[in-house]
């Protein structure tokens, strides 16, 4: 009996019961509207930003990584973002590689109203640099500007790592720090020189949170604008760091600390106040690579007294390379110096045998740069020579 009924149900012209007639037309929403927007901005990644419009032609298969990874990180960071009741979320790690990432860092982000006042409550745990940004820019966009940094110099932390400070428009009882207007957004870094990268140990957590002075009471249910307001964050996050970004390594568009020659170094240098999330307290160099596969290209240089200091190799689009199974990059614990206290780095694809090797993964080209914080003396210009690998392998010089 049930097989006969199943074989008429099949038999009858008529729709089943539950099911939509797909002919039907889709009802217009606002969510509808900015999820196609987001499609629309998506085939525009492909089609323009992977192309030569963007000098990305050569880079095709590791743009599309770098877009998901952004996608990702806008989608667990700015979708539900909540200025009213923020959330310092982590918003850089070995999935969510983006605007030059760090091996040894931890970064979080929270979405903010300069008009509001908030507590933030923390601990350095152990980290040899922490500091809290005030970058102008709201609604998922990227930092267009950094108002004021406040670092681990100023955070008047107790013997055991922990501070507790107050932003506010207004002066305010406490550890006070005034928040400027057009202030959207807080970013924080904690920089670590130990012996194994912690960005890549899924256990390492800073403790830190962010609470709102003025209890604005539950989060509303989502309805049709709020979820369309996040998926406009989404496209904003994700176009500001794509499309949103001049062509790589354009020489009038660089700053003077990054070189547009290969296996050259410029000066390092701080990076300008209009730079959104960048560092105020760290000073930058940055130059592309250019290696054969029997070639090495060796830095030779001297670390500066400072609070940090680390080199890294990028890709180009600004991520890191595997630092979870690879040594792509050293900070100055991992670093073996010579006996005059400088230091000698060597870039190659293989293991030359020498201290100090970064693994290029087998890519003849790419991006190094460098990092020192809160420096206390001129950092010495850095020396470099291309020579074969092999030469390095039988002199184990």
């Amino acid at each position: 009996m049930i097989r006969n009924s199943f074989s008429r149900l099949l038999a009858s012209p008529r729709e089943p019961s539950g099911f939509a007639d797909i002919a039907a037309p889709l009802p217009s929403t606002q969510s509808r509207t900015a999820f196609n927007e987001l499609l629309d901005l998506l085939r525009q990644l492909d089609t323009r930003y992977l192309g030569p419009e963007w000098n990305n032609q050569n880079h095709v298969a590791e743009g599309h990584r770098s877009v998901m990874h952004a996608l990702f990180t806008a989608l667990a960071v700015v979708f539900d973002a909540d200025p009213e009741r923020p959330v310092f979320q982590r918003s850089v790690g070995p999935t969510m590689k983006h605007t030059g990432d760090n091996a040894d860092a931890l970064y979080y982000v929270a979405y903010i109203r300069p008009d509001r006042s908030y507590r933030i409550r923390g601990n350095t745990a152990g980290a040899v640099y922490t500091s809290i940004s005030l970058e102008r820019g709201s609604d998922g966009h990227r930092s267009h500007g950094v108002a004021r940094v406040i670092n681990d110099r100023e955070l008047q932390a107790a013997p055991d790592g922990s501070y507790e400070l107050i932003l506010s428009p207004e002066p305010h009882p406490g550890h006070w720090f005034k928040l400027e207007p057009h202030v959207g957004q807080l970013q924080t870094r904690h920089y670590f020189e130990e012996t194994y990268p912690v960005a890549a140990d899924p256990t390492k957590v800073v403790p830190l949170t962010i609470e709102p002075l003025d209890v604005p009471g539950p989060r509303p249910t989502p309805d049709d604008a709020a979820v369309a307001a996040g998926i406009r964050r989404v496209i904003n996050y994700v176009h500001d760091i794509t499309m949103g970004m001049p062509p790589l390594l354009q020489p009038e568009r660089m700053p003077r600390w990054v070189s547009t020659v290969p296996n050259q170094f410029n000066p390092p240098d701080k990076p300008a106040a209009d730079l959104g999330q960048s560092a105020q307290d760290a000073a930058y160099a940055q130059a592309p690579y250019a290696l054969k596969p029997d070639e090495a290209l060796i830095i030779e240089g001297r670390f500066p007294k400072c609070a940090y200091a680390s080199v890294a190799l990028w890709n180009h689009y600004l991520q890191t390379y595997d630092y979870v199974t690879r040594t792509t990059s050293r900070n100055r614990k991992q670093t073996t110096l010579e006996p005059d206290g400088s230091f000698r780095m060597v870039i190659a694809h293989r293991d030359p045998g020498v201290p100090n090797w970064l693994d290029t993964e087998g890519r003849t080209e790419g991006l190094i740069f460098w990092r020192f914080f809160l420096p206390e003396e001129p950092i010495a210009p850095f020396k470099t020579r291309v020579v074969r690998v092999s030469d390095l392998t039988q002199s184990g010089a």
